[in-house]
């Protein structure tokens, strides 16, 4: 296989027509393309896997046929080769002809090799674009600390991210580094200037990237994942000494975010480590992609920002009416909200479904009571439940018998 049939078979994969650039077939959605051995061409639109023909027709995809597909997307790179066979996966990019852009995931499974390809957007959205609440704004003019967009893989971390880093882009003339793995959105310079480095090709380990950033004279530095207890520390301290430090965790709200980056850390560190995380967090943002009512994705935020409460609750651990998610329903009118809160908020909207919000809320029971409060306002019937008369009496057992008199002895 040649670089030009893969690119070809890439651009099939997403309905394009590879000379023209026009769109032959709607996918609408898509996110990843899969190439696995005994599976035909996969790609994962709205959430889901679904086989794309191609002609000639590749019913299965082969051992050799997926090894081909992943050495022309290593292109004897000799890092990605040795990542390869010594850890078992490599990371890396794509491009087909400047156009279109992929993260590259490579990996080896009984024996054979299988590949996963993230689209990449080549358009940096801005922040209206993606419909973020105006709190997000505070969050751009931030000065120093730290802000953490967290949530499962695919859930738009990186694109809220670029969404930021657009913001600020437009509005403030500063030096910005970003450290990613691989570098997704390529920020062109406008009001500030933008230094991206790649791991693998830039540097070896967010750790070390960061390291070398904090000499580097920047205002705002973009750390791809925070991974390890090393490259957390060295975040804080940048936090500490002046620099807006932008990251990602994989955690689902923002009271496990703040626990996992303790549970880095040494029961006998914990203590000052507390105090550090309490002085430097600003802001978590959480998300979760739902489906949407009509079709496509929606985008469910949780916002926790920094006050006295956050800061006790950090230093102190969580407990009855301190725990973060009372923290943040407490604050809704300064523009924080929990999952539940937003996902009421989308039901009343009808942007999704009743089963949808109850699916993906942190508590159901909350968001149940929540919904029965819409539907009466709307007029709706909160249940289903029918009465019905028997037919016949139902069938008792004899009564017990009693003697007449009782004699006391």
């Amino acid at each position: 296989m040649r670089r030009s049939e893969l690119d070809y078979i890439l651009c099939i994969m997403l309905g394009l027509d590879r000379q023209t650039e026009t769109v032959i077939r709607r996918r609408s959605e898509v996110s990843d393309l899969n190439f696995t051995v005994d599976r035909p061409l996969q790609v994962e639109q709205n959430g889901e896997l679904v086989a794309v023909g191609c002609n000639p027709p590749i019913d299965s995809l082969t051992p050799y046929q997926t090894e081909m597909v992943a050495l022309n997307l290593i292109n004897g790179n000799p890092r990605l080769t040795e990542d390869l066979v010594r850890n078992g996966s490599c990371d890396s990019s794509y491009s087909v002809a400047d156009r279109l852009r992929f993260r590259v995931n490579i990996f080896s499974q009984r024996g054979r090799f299988s590949v996963v390809m993230r689209k990449l957007n080549t358009e940096i959205p801005s922040l209206a674009d993606l419909k973020m609440p105006e709190i997000f704004l505070q969050l751009c003019a931030e000065k120093t600390g730290l802000v953490l967009v967290t949530g499962a893989t695919g859930s738009g971390k990186s694109t809220t991210l670029a969404a930021i880093l657009n913001e600020i882009n437009v509005n403030k003339s500063v030096h910005v580094i970003t450290l990613e793995d691989p570098v997704e959105f390529v920020h062109p310079h406008k009001k500030s200037t933008f230094n991206q480095r790649e791991m693998g090709n830039d540097f070896t380990t967010f750790s070390t990237g960061l390291r070398a950033a904090l000499r580097q004279a920047p205002k705002v530095v973009l750390v791809g994942e925070m991974r390890d207890r090393e490259t957390v520390e060295i975040g804080m301290s940048a936090a500490e000494t002046g620099h807006l430090v932008l990251s990602t965790l994989h955690t689902i709200d923002a009271g496990q975010t703040v626990n996992r980056i303790l549970g880095m850390f040494e029961p006998e560190e914990q203590e000052q480590i507390r105090i550090r995380l309490a002085d430097t967090l600003r802001w978590v943002i959480s998300q979760r992609l739902v489906p949407r009512v009509g079709g496509g994705r929606h985008v469910l935020l949780e916002v926790m920002g920094s006050n006295l409460r956050t800061k006790d609750s950090i230093v102190h651990g969580e407990n009855e009416g301190k725990s973060f998610y009372e923290i943040i329903e407490s604050n809704y009118t300064f523009g924080w909200r929990n999952f539940d809160q937003t996902c009421l908020e989308a039901y009343e909207q009808n942007l999704i479904t009743e089963e949808t919000a109850l699916l993906y809320c942190s508590k159901r029971g909350v968001v149940a009571r929540g919904i029965d409060t819409i539907k009466k306002a709307r007029g709706e019937r909160l249940t289903s439940t029918d009465l019905k008369m028997r037919d016949e009496p139902a069938k008792r057992g004899p009564l017990p018998k009693f003697p007449a008199t009782l004699k006391l002895k």
